[in-house]
């Protein structure tokens, strides 16, 4: 029998080298998912609860790996369900491909069930490259530039196939004008800045006695370089969020976190720095950088259109970090003058005892803190972290420590609720051996995470290392928007939007086959951590917090302290609890028996 268009195109695909989809059925991809039955030794189906947690899988896959993540939905609500995990991709540069099913060809335009303008939909998340499928001769040349376009250009790209055309026999595209004729394979270039561009930047460094670098996801691949380069320059370097997994924490000059979930010594490093090198990284909080006209610039990215768009530079450089910095090392200077490193490494070790003293500070239940400064020392090596947004990314972003060949991400620029336990599920079945850790608030938890759980259920039994711990901070809160009501809006605590109901999440683990933990107690955390970690299945620990710890920010501005010094005329609902907690967290390390 000739081969089908859906036979086709997976053929297609594994030629790419993909081996993966995570994905979800419908009967608008019913033709592909025949053709994919046939192939089970191809290609590893990864079955989702819901198709936003597939598009979230491969964001976190090509993340984790390097490689093109593949999602696949139906057409129509599957479709469309795709596009806030597609957006977490696209907002992180990150190379995924959509596949996406469309009403028979004969139906489109006529108003029909589950017709959307797909080509419109996803011309934005996709914009490099959507491709329609309408004749059986176009998908070969349709699949190998929605694939090289993703790799090569590190975007989101999709691919739409009307149910008709699926079953379809494939066509080869005739041997006449108008037909193309595409190819398989693409190679990763080595992009070098030029010489003349290398001097000038080597000039600009040279120069400075204060260097301040900040390290994003682009230098993921070059550790070892860019700690041979602060080396030589006798530079901090502070770390944006997508770029935590960049450094080990242990090493002395290295701040940590930056911005409002940063930390302190990374904001002295900033506000004290005269040269200030950005190594690909995209951090959007220009406010935590230099003052403009401070610091001398130096930026590296392979994506042009990053350049000089956070701070005004002297020097702009096209082109991989690892290699930009292997080409300018010889053209730098080493400095002999220790005191900058010595000051950065005073302000970490007075920054490490403020934050085990706020840790350590009296709450109601679980301080937040305590739970991630538990956690710190007892990650086993080579595990991968994935946390959520909203205040869990705060205790994870300045509490936990990166050691070398740990991996860790979330959701960067698209910064959403709900990532966490799909990018952990997508991390264990990239690397089945290693253990992974899932730090999860309650609101991200019943918005689509406890679902996901139902997967890890069905899946873990293959893995080869079980554990996969999700961490769920319960206190009952959208904790970090009731914070930045109160300090930047200066409003009390809306109680409408803001309470969450009380679910017993280790419960409902247990009902489904997985291990759940519960604790209370502060003094019981570690031990909750060990028996977590110690587990021979997957677990959900849940830890019942107090929500009015608050994230202090680095440095709290004029306009933040007047925010809630309104707050506290206006009055909240948990007035007494916020100030008590605020005070200690102040002062922590300072009031007696606190």
């Amino acid at each position: 029998m000739a081969q089908t268009v859906g036979e086709f195109f997976w053929d297609r695909l594994h030629q790419w080298g993909v081996r993966r989809i995570f994905g979800y059925p419908g009967d608008g991809i019913n033709g592909l998912l025949g053709a994919l039955q046939k192939i089970p030794d191809k290609f590893e189906f990864v079955q989702v609860r819901h198709e936003e947690m597939a598009a979230f899988m491969a964001s976190a896959h090509a993340k984790f790996t390097g490689e093109l993540g593949v999602c696949l939905a139906t057409s129509g609500p599957g479709a469309s369900h795709l596009l806030t995990g597609l957006y977490d991709a696209r907002l992180d540069h990150m190379p995924v491909l959509a596949i996406v099913g469309q009403q028979a060809r004969t139906a489109v335009g006529a108003h029909y069930q589950q017709e959307l303008d797909l080509g419109s939909m996803f011309k934005d998340v996709a914009g490099a490259f959507t491709g329609y499928a309408t004749v059986p001769a176009q998908v070969r040349h349709l699949t190998d530039r929605a694939v090289r376009i993703a790799l090569g250009e590190r975007r989101v790209t999709a691919l739409i196939f009307p149910n008709d055309l699926q079953d379809m026999p494939m066509e080869q595209p005739p041997r006449a004008h108008g037909a193309v004729f595409s190819g398989v394979g693409w190679s990763a270039p080595k992009v070098v800045p030029q010489a003349a561009d290398l001097q000038r930047a080597a000039d600009v460094l040279n120069a400075g006695s204060k260097v301040a670098i900040l390290v994003g996801a682009g230098a993921r691949n070059a550790s070892d370089s860019v700690i041979a380069l602060a080396d030589r320059l006798q530079a901090g370097c502070a770390k944006a969020l997508l770029g935590k997994q960049v450094l080990p924490d242990d090493l002395p000059w290295v701040t940590g976190s930056i911005g409002l979930l940063g930390t302190k010594p990374s904001y002295d490093l900033m506000m004290e720095c005269d040269t200030f090198l950005m190594l690909g990284s995209g951090f959007p909080y220009a406010e935590f950088l230099p003052p403009e006209g401070q610091a001398k610039g130096v930026q590296v990215d392979l994506d042009p259109g990053m350049l000089s768009i956070r701070y005004p530079m002297e020097v702009n450089l096209t082109g991989d970090v690892e290699a930009t910095i292997t080409a300018l090392m010889p053209l730098l200077e080493s400095k002999t003058d220790g005191s900058w490193h010595e000051s950065i490494a005073q302000w970490n070790a007075d920054w490490q005892k403020l934050l085990i003293d706020r840790a350590h500070a009296k709450a109601d239940k679980i301080n937040p803190q305590r739970v991630f400064t538990e956690l710190s020392p007892r990650i086993p090596d080579r595990a991968i972290l994935t946390s959520d947004s909203g205040s869990c990314a705060n205790w994870y972003a300045r509490d936990i420590k990166i050691r070398r060949g740990m991996m860790a991400s979330l959701s960067g620029g698209l910064a959403s609720m709900g990532a966490a336990v799909p990018y952990a599920i997508a991390a264990k079945f990239a690397y089945p051996d290693r253990p992974v850790i899932a730090m999860v608030g309650d609101g991200a938890m019943q918005m689509n995470n406890m679902a996901e759980l139902i997967t890890i259920a069905k899946y873990w039994h293959e893995w080869a290392d079980p554990r996969l711990v999700v961490m769920v901070l319960n206190n009952e809160d959208l904790n970090q928007v009731t914070w930045e009501q109160r300090v930047m809006e200066g409003n009390p605590k809306f109680e409408a939007t803001q309470r969450l109901p009380d679910v017993p999440y280790h419960k409902f683990a247990q009902l489904i086959g997985l291990d759940g933990i519960f604790c209370d107690d502060a003094e019981e955390v570690g031990a909750a951590w060990d028996q977590a970690l110690a587990a021979r299945r997957p677990v959900v620990l849940e830890m019942k917090t107090d929500p009015n710890v608050p994230p202090l920010p680095p440095h709290i501005n004029l306009e933040q302290a007047r925010a809630f010094t309104t707050l506290m005329a206006k009055g909240d609902p948990e007035q007494g609890s916020m100030l008590k907690n605020t005070a200690r967290q102040l002062f922590a390390g300072l009031l007696p028996g606190d």
